[in-house]
């Protein structure tokens, strides 16, 4: 028994660490290919950002170009263009903004919060300023910061594309907050945990049903090995009550065989001297004491004929076990006064060691009732069902508590004799009482002669 739950301990202890470093693989794994597919699609994602921002500046500077190709006057041009660019947006918060060079602000976006003051340094101020005109002062460009978004309230990361109005002094842009690149993490980071959830639990079951398995595999091989060691118990108490059987057998025929007629021709003797003392009358004394031994040896030749027959009833040897249990209720009804109601079927092709289990089962049983019973009549019945055997003893008497009786172990070891049997030549054994009497219930199925 240590053995198997060693074997079952070192199979699945190893199994849940495996199952464990799977799911811990699993998850680092996943995060980190996760993290490599943000790290893909981040750059991409800011590219299209950034071509949408130029495509947006080419589109406001399409709508003033006849302002600043066609020769208008400044005073009248640049208001107009100025009103234009207030005018255009685009998306929910998109807007342009224009900023002369001297960092003085003329349009902004109708959604954006104001630009703080100007200064050469920027000490004063998060806006990158010097950034956007730095840029446009070298042709145009692309600058990343963060700033207050007015749908929402929050500094977010944002990029804007600035270009230069040639001839004009003035810088134009525009700039989108990169909330997709944030919204694309998010979404990755969800499937990941949704992928990461999934696959562990399909580890889990994996690893569940591997235990499952283990412990069904470690109990079969258990339940097989109980099998045999049961067989092999079986086979060996068999073997123990033949045994038994054989060696009660040769007790019983040396009784009667050697002792029995040691005895009886010690009778013939002393009832020989008996007959000479009673014919010579010389002592009366001697014949009274003649008398009384032979009465006591006849006493010791019933008992050992008693005890003989006990040992190994002749009738079962002789006539089988249906007339054999038949002659033990007559015989147990004459001695006890119960009357008895025997019904036997015939019995002939039960095996010898079945026979002999049964036929003790009914002495032990019969023996029982007569001392504790107080019985008024008793039923006997022998019946073959299914090409079994199987026996029934019922008694009206006051019955007695069975499981205490069991317990006990004085009382109960001929209800454990019997059961043991019973049992160990796979038969099936019961008895239930009552108030109302006892019936004691042995029976052998048709595998069992096999």
């Amino acid at each position: 028994m240590q053995l198997r739950w060693t074997i079952l301990f070192v199979a699945i202890v190893p199994l849940l660490f495996a199952s464990l470093g799977v799911a811990w693989m699993v998850n680092q794994r996943s995060r980190t290919l996760a993290e490599l597919h943000l790290q893909a699609v981040e750059p991409v994602l800011l590219a299209v950002r950034k071509a949408e921002l130029q495509r947006h500046v080419n589109l406001a500077r399409s709508a003033i170009a006849h302002l600043v190709r066609d020769g208008v006057p400044l005073p009248q041009a640049q208001p107009e263009a100025l009103s234009i660019l207030q005018r255009l947006e685009f998306g929910h918060d998109g807007g342009f903004f224009v900023f002369d060079f001297e960092g003085r602000q003329l349009v902004q976006p109708r959604r954006s919060q104001p630009l703080p003051p100007f200064t050469e340094d920027g000490a004063d101020t998060d806006f990158p300023l010097q950034q956007l005109l730095q840029q446009a002062r070298s042709g145009g460009g692309y600058v990343e910061y963060g700033w207050l978004r007015p749908s929402t309230g929050r500094v977010e990361r944002k990029v804007a594309y600035v270009e230069p109005i040639t001839g004009w002094e003035w810088v134009m842009g525009t700039g989108v907050f990169l909330d997709e690149t944030a919204q694309a993490r998010r979404r990755v980071e969800e499937a990941t945990a949704e992928a990461v959830a999934d696959t562990l639990g399909r580890v889990g079951a994996i690893a569940i049903l591997g235990l499952l398995l283990a412990v069904a595999s470690s109990v079969l091989v258990s339940w097989a090995d109980q099998e045999k060691a049961d067989a092999k118990l079986r086979a060996m108490a068999g073997q123990v009550v033949v045994g038994q059987e054989a060696e009660r057998a040769r007790v019983a025929r040396e009784l009667h065989d050697s002792v029995c007629q040691w005895l009886v021709s010690v009778k013939f003797t002393f009832e020989s001297l008996l007959e000479r003392a009673r014919r010579a009358g010389t002592d009366p004394g001697l014949a009274d004491g003649l008398q009384q031994g032979v009465g006591q040896l006849r006493a010791v030749l019933g008992e050992v004929r008693r005890i003989s027959h006990d040992l190994r009833p002749a009738l079962l040897d002789d006539l089988g076990l249906s007339r054999a249990l038949q002659q033990l209720a007559e015989e147990w009804s004459a001695r006890s006064g119960v009357p008895a109601v025997v019904d036997c079927a015939a019995a002939d092709d039960v095996p010898e060691t079945q026979a002999t289990a049964l036929y003790r089962v009914a002495q032990e049983a019969l023996g029982n009732i007569e001392r504790h019973a107080a019985a008024r009549g008793i039923e006997l019945r022998l019946t073959r069902p299914a090409g079994g055997v199987r026996l029934t003893i019922t008694d009206d008497g006051v019955g007695f508590d069975v499981p205490a009786v069991l317990m006990s172990p004085r009382d109960g070891l001929g209800l454990t004799h019997m059961r043991e049997r019973v049992q160990t030549l796979r038969g099936r054994f019961s008895i239930e009482s009552s108030s109302r009497g006892t019936q004691v219930e042995a029976w052998f199925p048709r595998k069992a002669f096999d």
